[in-house]
Formats: C-alpha cells, structure tokens, sequence
C-alpha cells in the first residue's frame, strides 16, 4: 500500500497532467504564469481564495498580476479543472476535483475535503427538478474547528477566572 505523501504526489501528478491536456484540448498556451497558478491550487489543502493565489505565485513570479491570477482561475474553472467554492463574493477554488465533501469552520473559515461513502450515496431530490438538473450532491459541513474550539476554552477560562 502507497504512503500518503506518495499517494498525493502521484495525485498532483495526475492534476498537472489532466490540466497540461485541458489547455491542449481548448488551444490554450502552456505559459509558466498559468502553470504555476494551477499548481498553487492543486496543492493546496487550504482551498485558497485568487489573492491567497496571488501572494504564493508572486514569491516564484514576482511579475504576476492579480488581475491574471483571476482571469486563469476563472478560465481554470471554465475548463472543469478546479471548482469555486462561496460564490463571486468570497470566492475559493478548490484543484480536487474527484468527489468530496467540505468542513468549514464558521469561526476561522478554515476549509479541509473529506470523504463519506455514505454522503457519496445521497441522490439528489427530486424537488431540485424545479430549479433545473442537479449533476452532484456535494456536502459543506459547518462548525467549529478543533484550534477555535481550543482557543474558546482558552478565552472562556480567563474570562471566568476574572
């Protein structure tokens, strides 16, 4: 059985290679800008939002504008090769495109995928049908996360001791 570091470099691998066919097939170029964007989010756990994208690139690409990062996601996303997560407003992206579920902490925002066979069975309801056609069922579980959760205890403790 593969270790998890190397089942995550062969996933990244499999992630820059779907994403070197997608801009092929689209006849999109291949520039190091576009490149480098991708693997920001690709490797990510923290489903960054474009200016997290933005301040990482820029340390490899000091020359990087916002405005590109944003335009490449947006076409990224075009291409089905990462997901945006929360709308236009507070936009994240997402580079794990295979089907997972969401932990979001509603204090922090912190963001982490899992996996559920059980949330991967649901089928979407039929009421859905009034809307439009559903393709997915992805689940956002909200809460508290375990550094909030610890740090509410810690301000709870000094507030009681006052």
């Amino acid at each position: 059985m593969k270790s998890f570091a190397a089942a995550r470099k062969d996933e990244l691998r499999h992630r820059m290679d779907h994403f070197k066919a997608a801009l092929k097939l689209n006849g999109v170029k291949l520039t190091h800008q576009r490149m480098m964007i991708f693997q920001e989010v690709a490797e990510s756990e923290e489903h960054p939002n474009a200016e997290s994208v933005h301040r990482a690139a820029r340390k490899k690409l000091p020359m990087v504008s916002l405005d590109t990062v944003y335009r490449t996601l947006w076409m990224l996303q075009d291409f089905g090769l990462i997901n945006n997560l929360g709308g236009r407003d507070r936009v994240r992206f997402d580079g794990n495109m295979m089907p997972h579920h969401h932990f979001v902490c509603n204090e922090c925002g912190l963001m982490r995928d899992f996996h559920s066979k059980e949330l991967d069975q649901l089928k979407i309801p039929k009421e859905v049908r009034n809307w439009g056609h559903g393709k997915t069922v992805h689940i956002e579980v909200k809460g508290i996360c375990i550094a909030c959760s610890k740090k509410s205890m810690v301000k709870s403790r000094k507030e009681s001791q006052q």
